[in-house]
């Protein structure tokens, strides 16, 4: 058996051990990194929920608007059922 061959086989093993060690490390690093960041809020979705004083605003607004349009004694437009 040839001791060099041998060596220079052991090394390239060495190398493939190195390089696996190295990225395990790596994505031992990227996961600790993720773990330490905050959660981020998830995005709401869908209908916008208003506070008590924008509700009662859009009511008044509302109420004015419909009791305008009552005055004004319009018809609906649109298909009568």
């Amino acid at each position: 058996m040839d001791l060099a061959q041998t060596i220079r086989k052991l090394r390239k093993e060495r190398q493939k051990l190195d390089e696996m060690i190295a990225g395990l490390q790596h994505l031992r690093e990227r996961e600790a990194a993720k773990a330490a960041q905050p959660a981020q809020p998830k995005k709401r979705r869908g209908r916008k929920f208003m506070a008590d004083g924008e509700r009662k605003e859009v009511s008044a607004r509302m109420k004015a608007y419909w009791a305008k349009w009552r005055e004004s004694g319009q018809k609906r437009e649109g298909n009568p059922k």
